[in-house]
């Protein structure tokens, strides 16, 4: 399991990006993030893993290792790539319960939503539902 809840990791992401001072920083860092991404895959990178309702092409998978969701991504647009690389640090390595229950805060704590365009805030939108839905689909099969 993370040694860190996903409150604690939301507050250390919202340190960081209160250091930059207006958004064109904070875009560079966003990219810089996703940058540092680990390579997902070649194999994982198919319609079954394609994020729907993105304005880019997102792949993502998740397995339950242990006790915890594991999350790997990849995007061809480098600050979506970042955006996904924020949610996996939030998410990824915790139970599938908590992943399902959390309260993404820091989204609107850094004032993410509101600086992107109405498709990415979709794409957003999407990108959490599917790490949400797949921690539930993963919650329901330790319980059956």
């Amino acid at each position: 399991m993370n040694d860190r809840s996903i409150a604690a990791i939301q507050a250390e992401i919202e340190e960081e990006f209160s250091m930059f001072d207006d958004w064109t920083a904070k875009y560079e860092y966003l990219i810089d993030l996703g940058r540092s991404l680990p390579l997902i895959d070649p194999a994982l990178k198919d319609d079954d893993h394609l994020i729907r309702g993105c304005q880019s092409r997102v792949w993502m998978a998740s397995a339950l290792e242990g006790e915890n969701m594991r999350y790997t991504a990849d995007s061809d647009a480098i600050i979506t790539k970042g955006i996904i690389g924020l949610l996996i640090r939030v998410l990824d390595n915790h139970p599938p319960e908590e992943v399902y229950a959390a309260d993404l805060t820091f989204i609107d704590a850094i004032g993410l939503r509101e600086h992107l365009s109405p498709t990415r805030a979709n794409g957003l939108l999407s990108m959490v539902k599917q790490m949400k839905y797949d921690a539930l689909a993963h919650t329901a099969k330790k319980s059956s």
